[in-house]
């Protein structure tokens, strides 16, 4: 499921959050990629402990533990901190999948990549280029969103980003493990959790709301991991 999410970030937000990155110290891209990936890879990335990094990505998580379209989308177990890239002077990333699984910094645990993320935090006009492009299942999806805003798509697509041949392209970028493995169970409960949602808001004392939410909570027990 590709889905965008507006607004986790106001622009006054935005605005703090691009002078910290913008007076950050960036290292190569090339540092986390792996051994393929690497050969397609040409940008700036914020090191994992970078204070800037470490500041705004736990902001990041804190505003997605409050955010109900997020909850809803992705039912997420854990969330690897973000991590921040910058692309600029023809910078860009070729076609990939990202690794499967993650270690989370500092601890024992791992993350499946089971969703990805990206955190614009620059606007469109800003850059020429720089579009995350998704291999998906109904096609090429070329995403190019304004500053604060999230998109979310299958760990598992293929995708990259064009050549950024002029500004600077700023955003963060992560990975959920989700409660549910498979995208398109993900998908179904979305889709029943939101019915469910406009039922109540529509109809608060509908009979059918208890039996659609039960539903919801059988198939949610038998399409989870844990």
């Amino acid at each position: 499921m590709l889905l965008q999410i507006p607004d986790l970030f106001s622009a006054d937000e935005v605005r703090d959050a691009r002078q910290a990155l913008e007076a950050a110290d960036w290292i190569d891209g090339r540092a986390t990629a792996g051994h393929r990936a690497a050969r397609v890879k040409s940008n700036l990335q914020l090191a994992t402990d970078h204070p800037t990094a470490q500041a705004l990505g736990n902001t990041i998580l804190d505003r997605l533990g409050q955010t109900p379209l997020f909850i809803a989308a992705a039912l997420p177990l854990r969330v690897l901190p973000p991590r921040f890239n910058r692309y600029e002077g023809a910078g860009a990333y070729g076609p990939h999948v990202d690794s499967a699984i993650f270690p989370i910094p500092g601890t024992a645990l791992r993350v499946r990549t089971d969703i990805s993320a990206t955190l614009f935090f620059s606007d469109p006009d800003e850059y020429d280029g720089g579009e995350l492009v998704i291999d998906d299942l109904f096609g090429e999806q070329r995403i190019k969103l304004p500053a604060g805003h999230l998109v979310i798509y299958p760990g598992s697509s293929l995708h990259h980003v064009t050549p950024v041949t002029n500004g600077t392209r700023f955003a963060s970028f992560f990975w959920t493990q989700s409660l549910v493995i498979d995208d398109q169970h993900r998908r179904t409960l979305f889709e029943l959790d939101s019915a469910i949602q406009t039922l109540t808001g529509d109809h608060p004392d509908h009979g059918a709301i208890d039996r659609l939410t039960n539903i919801y909570h059988n198939l949610l027990r038998q399409w989870s991991t844990t």
